[in-house]
């Protein structure tokens, strides 16, 4: 198998299935395009190959295409059963699934506001944010209640024992509040410290912070590095 994806300090939805499938043990080899979202581009042209949906990421088994992150996380489980990317139990499974679609379609002033950026270090902007947009603190509200009732019910170390889909699903939204260092409890802390040591997300992080690639267009809020 083969995944495509983008740029790993900026690209949250390349992150999501390569950490799962590294942290799962799941055999496959990456191909990184560098994002360029300019008409005409090489990431667009080679990208076109892949997915007629021209984004990443694209997990190619043999000849055959699926794109967008659920989509691969689906297909990883009817491959790799007993793998353990969802709970066995049906009801935890069901309650994984709800918090990894809450995650694909909700959560979009977070997104929008706190960019994924590892490499970045951006307190100050986080500050300003929190201060100015209670829509970011919502989000972030709802996201700890969803985090601490997981945890509780699971008894933890992840959110449903062990790492698993639904940790990947969050784990870019754990690099955002470190970024920008958003308030959070101690509970909330701890559990990001987890994910960001768990072995598949620390390669994923070695390798964003050794890219040294910096697009302008990822970077609402420097200049340069």
């Amino acid at each position: 198998m083969h995944l495509v994806i983008g740029n790993k300090n900026y690209s949250s939805w390349s992150m999501r299935p390569w950490v799962l499938m590294k942290q799962l043990g799941m055999p496959f080899e990456e191909h990184k395009l560098r994002f360029d979202f300019t008409p005409g581009s090489a990431f667009r042209r080679e990208l076109a190959n892949f997915s007629p949906s021209g984004k990443v990421p694209v997990l190619l088994d043999d000849d055959f295409a699926v794109w967008d992150t659920v989509a691969i996380i689906e297909y990883l489980h009817d491959k790799f059963p007993g793998h353990g990317v969802w709970p066995e139990g049906m009801r935890e499974r069901a309650r994984a699934r709800s918090l990894a679609a809450e995650m694909h379609s909700g959560f979009s002033t977070l997104r929008s506001l706190c960019p994924m950026n590892i490499e970045a270090a951006l307190p100050d902007v986080g500050a300003r944010l929190w201060d100015e947009h209670a829509d970011l603190r919502s989000d972030v509200a709802r996201i700890e209640g969803m985090w601490a009732e997981a945890l509780l019910a699971s008894g933890g170390p992840f959110l449903f024992g062990a790492f698993g889909a639904a940790d990947a699903m969050f784990a870019p939204v754990c690099m955002r509040l470190r970024t920008y260092a958003l308030p959070m409890p101690p509970t909330t802390a701890a559990y990001i410290a987890r994910v960001a040591a768990a072995p598949g997300v620390r390669a994923w992080v070695v390798d964003a912070l050794a890219e040294e690639d910096f697009l302008g267009f990822e970077e609402p809020y420097r200049k340069h590095r």
